[in-house]
């Protein structure tokens, strides 16, 4: 018999709220966390827009030492998993810490380092070049400096999947201790790439909203949709086998019970034309979950607001769901806090797992002309309470990496 994994703890960074209450109050309310950006000079840039945390207070968090050496990728992650580990009861001293692992994934990680060092490299010389650099600059060292606050000694590693990453982290995450590997895993993702060069490069890949309006920049599902708005931030859950949780008395938010993962093989950017690769991600989670199809009441969907991204997953859900496509509460909480890349699956499951919590689906904000081309049910601009038992969580990466996770509202 596998073993059951419950949700115990969560912490977020994010555009929208710098822990979990914020954010979810934002998310009732219908906040937009987009606004022009303040991280550097936009002058020569067509994208003025961006989704930015706000109001963080880094040196109530970090010593100088800690600011000057671990990239913004890796402070969030380090503050967010702290929430976590706090809001889950543990304390500094982890008993039994080869049995507790950690998944952190990131789509980029430090480049914000890199550009840094870059600069110091071509003005200065080689060898003004930090001897930090490297580790600040790599994915994985979110999870490992993670670890190392924690003294967490089981599976530690990163998913560097594009904006599935998060996703990928939290799922495989959730088999490890289903299949016995771990007793509790601190999983989720973090992206600080609100940069210059970033920027720059999304931009001239033409994936980027270039207009001035934040309220109609991040437009998920709507027909005048014209490209993504980057985010930053960071979303860690604690997963833990449901025994264990229940030996020492913690609180249980939700439960986690499938997960799917494949690959489109198909083009460097551009999801198939079908939405055939995000489709079997998703049935493979409903049979990872053993449920059927009718069971999921609402799908929080990756829903980036580009043209082609919200079409084919729309294609995708129609191809999983069938007819029960059409009977699904959608949205896409993108709308509020932008993209935030290899983070924004893990804030998602979190925003997923608190809309079976609190029984209501939250709202694709800014919502003004529909799509024949996304013609499901668009839970536009008002949220909804609602009694749901299942929710899915969908990201889709660049490199046609697909993951979709499932949730169950916790009844003990």
């Amino acid at each position: 018999m596998m073993r059951r994994v419950v949700i115990t703890g969560l912490g977020v960074i994010s555009p929208i709220g710098n822990d979990v209450n914020a954010l979810w109050n934002s998310i009732e309310e219908g906040v937009c966390g987009i606004a022009p950006i303040t991280h550097f000079d936009t002058s020569d840039y067509k994208v003025k827009l961006a989704a930015e945390v706000k109001d963080l207070d880094m040196e109530a968090y970090f010593s100088k030492r800690d600011l000057k050496f671990n990239d913004r990728f890796t402070q969030f992650a380090r503050i967010a998993s702290k929430q976590a580990m706090q809001d889950a009861g543990f304390d500094k001293e982890i008993s039994n810490a080869d049995r507790f692992g950690c998944i952190i994934g990131s789509g980029i990680g430090g480049i914000e380092s890199i550009e840094l060092a870059s600069h110091t490299l071509s003005e200065r010389g080689a060898s003004r070049v930090s001897p930090f650099f490297i580790p600040m600059a790599l994915a994985n060292l979110a999870a490992g400096q993670v670890a190392i606050d924690w003294g967490l000694k089981g599976a530690t590693s990163c998913v560097v999947t594009a904006c599935a990453a998060g996703s990928n982290a939290i799922g495989e995450a959730f088999h490890r201790i289903r299949d016995g590997y771990e007793d509790v895993m601190l999983a989720g993702g973090s992206e600080a790439a609100i940069t210059p060069l970033a920027i720059a490069g999304f931009q001239a890949m033409r994936a980027l909203h270039t207009g001035d309006d934040a309220k109609r920049a991040s437009i998920p599902f709507d027909k005048q949709r014209s490209g993504f708005v980057m985010g930053e931030g960071a979303g860690i859950l604690i997963l833990e086998e449901l025994e264990h949780a229940k030996a020492r008395n913690a609180k249980i938010y939700g439960e986690i019970v499938g997960y799917g993962s494949s690959c489109d093989a198909h083009h460097i950017t551009a999801p198939l034309d079908d939405g055939s690769g995000g489709a079997k991600a998703m049935v493979q989670a409903l049979q990872d979950a053993c449920i059927k199809a009718e069971d999921i009441d609402y799908i929080n969907a990756h829903g980036t607001s580009t043209k082609l991204n919200d079409k084919t997953e729309t294609m995708a859900v129609k191809a999983a769901f069938k007819d029960h496509a059409y009977k699904l509460a959608i949205s896409s909480t993108k709308s509020n806090t932008g993209h935030l890349l290899g983070a924004s699956g893990a804030v998602e499951a979190i925003i997923s797992i608190k809309s079976l919590q609190e029984g209501f689906i939250p709202a694709t904000i800014n919502y003004q002309e529909s799509d024949p081309d996304c013609d499901l049910d668009i839970v536009a601009n008002q949220g909804r309470h609602q009694d749901i038992h299942y929710a899915m969580s969908n990201s889709l990466g660049f490199g046609g990496h697909n993951a979709s996770l499932v949730f169950k509202k916790w009844e003990d």
